[in-house]
């Protein structure tokens, strides 16, 4: 700064002298000119020379300023990493919900024998986890009103100070741990033991020594029951000790809170339900949707139920309901394994109820790809072997069967059997449905009242329509008038049984009310129209295929059924377009390619027509149909 200010008082005096030197002109001028172009060269050196030195400081003073603030920033982040680690010991404390087995008090001579207090304790886990292990449930853990969770552990005092026990005082101060305590002491008779949760009194079992295992499993469940009231009910359940189940979800559904109430209905609808009382089965549903209306588990359950009362429209609707909230994924009692499996196997149904066999078989191999919860993979893989039977893909269906793995579960034969026995009746094997029938509705029966609803609701009904298309009318009507009248399945076999005995007044009553019944299912208005398309009426069953295509827009059979009523209209022009929109959703139909190279033939396009037999003759076909396009392709 010195230099600074010399430089600026030197300035105006040089200005002067190099004013006067040039007015004096001559030697003294260039004299004066010669220094001060020296003097500006050194003055130039000098700059030159400090340049690199002030480059260097700079860099210095620039690398210091990044190191201080990388210093600062470093500090600034552990002590953001200290915060969160505080704070996220704090909320996990603060959400802890698990159980902590705390070590037993025990005899000397137990201890000595190394049964000691937390060997004991340990044991006393073991078994908690066992139960836990077998209550299989869709209720998610997070929504019981004394949640463990997985997170069951056995607790023994630390000495000293720890991270460990700051996290212990912290989950004791902030978070709802459980906590099990309890004593084995010596009797007369041998040992007692006492496992109590927190305060709560807790029975005491005795037996001699040798009995310790079975008195801590006793033990154990007595803290379960304690504890995790509706879990203990499931459990009971899953291991066939129904009646203390019922027990138990009576006693919640009388003194729990909401929640509680609503799960407990749900499980006693599913007891009333595996013991055939549908109706009170209906009716726990009920309660429990009161209790909470958009309780997913309900409608869930309500569709089943409902398709085995063979009450398709209300199926239709809670199907439609479940669908909706589980895509909103916002129940916090579901366990996301359920809203993973569920959704997909209620959108498989739903599918299906609208004719949309193709959807149904995506959804299906959508829940098989997933780990199995409840079978859902097992039922899915029947599924599949009944939507090919209603594409009328004989094929893939054969495919499907020989890919069933092989099962030595009596429940897993018995669905199979049925699956059996609906394909034969869907691809109209009548002689196969008759000579099954005794020997599954024996095995039906064998399940009480439950197996006594299947037989009159779908087996009888199927069977009645499999009389008549064999020509047993009076044996048909006899068993068909054995079926109850609210049963959509059961209406509709009534009118086409009468429609097979060409009793069209008869058939069209029947139809009439299943359509009043069951107003948004196709197939009811597609089954009608190939009645009034039979009765020789293909204006009317134009009509109802058209109702049936609007309420299933991917069923293919009223595009089918539409096709052949043009072509008895005499507009096989129009068939082709029909029988090509059909050929979409079922392309391995053979009835499907037969008329519609029947309608391409009589439209005078010969070569598409012969292409169109070609196909039909590598697929399914009935005798009739056989016969048919062996005309055909002659013609």
């Amino acid at each position: 700064m010195a230099e600074e200010r010399d430089a600026g008082k030197r300035a105006p005096d040089q200005a002067a002298a190099l004013a006067v030197a040039l007015a004096h002109g001559g030697d003294r001028a260039d004299v004066f000119l010669e220094e001060q172009t020296r003097l500006t060269r050194l003055q130039i050196e000098e700059i030159e020379e400090e340049n690199p030195l002030r480059r260097r400081i700079l860099r210095i003073e620039h690398v210091s300023g990044l190191m201080k603030l990388a210093l600062e920033l470093a500090a600034a982040f552990i002590v953001v990493l200290i915060a969160a680690a505080i704070a996220a010991s704090v909320w996990s404390a603060a959400q802890d919900n698990g159980l902590v087995v705390e070590s037993f008090s025990v005899p000397p001579d137990l201890a000595g024998r190394g049964l000691t207090g937390e060997v004991v304790a340990a044991r006393l886990l073991d078994k908690l986890a066992a139960l836990q292990a077998r209550t299989v449930s869709h209720r998610a853990a997070s929504s019981y009103a004394n949640n463990w969770g997985n997170d069951i552990k056995v607790q023994i005092p630390d000495t000293g100070v720890s991270i460990g026990e700051f996290n212990r005082d912290l989950r004791q101060w902030l978070g709802h741990e459980t906590h099990i305590s309890g004593e084995v002491w010596r009797t007369p008779g041998g040992i007692a033991v006492t496992a109590r949760a927190g305060g709560d009194a807790s029975p005491t079992f005795t037996g001699t020594d040798a009995d310790l295992d079975r008195l801590l499993q006793q033990a154990a469940e007595a803290v379960y029951a304690r504890t995790q009231p509706y879990r203990y009910a499931v459990y009971l359940g899953n291991v066939g000790r129904t009646e203390e189940a019922n027990a138990m979800y009576r006693r919640l559904l009388a003194t729990g809170a909401p929640r509680e109430r609503a799960w407990a209905a749900i499980g006693l609808g599913n007891y009333y339900q595996a013991r055939g009382d549908v109706m009170r089965s209906v009716a726990m549903t009920r309660d429990a949707l009161a209790l909470r209306p958009d309780f997913v588990m309900a409608y869930l359950n309500t569709g089943p139920t409902e398709l085995q009362r063979g009450h398709d429209e209300a199926a239709l609707a809670a199907e439609r309901k479940a669908v909706a909230l589980l895509k909103r994924g916002d129940d916090p009692d579901f366990d996301g394994r359920t809203f993973a499996v569920d959704l997909p196997m209620t959108e498989a149904q739903l599918a299906a109820d609208l004719g949309d066999y193709n959807a149904q078989l995506a959804f299906d191999r959508e829940a098989e790809a997933l780990p199995d919860l409840t079978g859902q993979a097992e039922n899915a893989r029947q599924n599949d072997i009944g939507a090919y039977a209603q594409l009328h893909d004989g094929a893939a269906m054969r495919q499907a069967i020989a890919a069933l793995p092989p099962s030595s579960d009596p429940n897993v034969a018995l669905n199979r059997a049925g699956t059996f026995m609906l394909i034969n009746f869907v691809m109209g094997r009548w002689q196969a449905v008759l000579s099954g029938r005794a020997g599954f509705e024996s095995k039906l029966l064998g399940l009480g009242l439950l197996g006594q609803g299947a037989v009159r609701r779908q087996l009888w009904p199927a069977v009645a329509a499999a009389l008549a298309q064999t020509g047993d009318f009076k044996g048909a009507h006899a068993l068909i008038d054995r079926t109850p009248p609210d049963c959509t399945l059961c209406l509709r076999m009534r009118a086409n049984i009468d429609a097979a005995e060409k009793n069209w007044r008869g058939a069209a009553y029947w139809f009439e009310r299943a359509a009043r019944y069951a107003p948004s299912l196709p197939i009811v208005d597609q089954e009608w129209g190939a009645m009034l398309l039979a009765k020789g009426d293909p204006d009317g069953a134009i009509a109802e295929f058209e109702s049936a295509h609007r309420k299933g827009p991917h069923f293919a059979d009223p595009l089918e059924g539409w096709g052949e009523a043009l072509m008895a209209k005499n507009r096989s022009d129009l068939a082709p377009a029909k029988f090509e929109d059909a050929a979409r959703y079922a392309p391995n139909w053979g009835r499907l390619h037969l008329k519609w190279g029947e309608a391409l033939f009589w439209s005078g396009r010969r070569d598409e027509a012969r292409g169109q037999f070609a196909v039909a003759s590598g697929l399914d076909l009935s005798a009739a149909e056989k016969s048919e396009l062996a005309k055909a392709a002659h013609g």
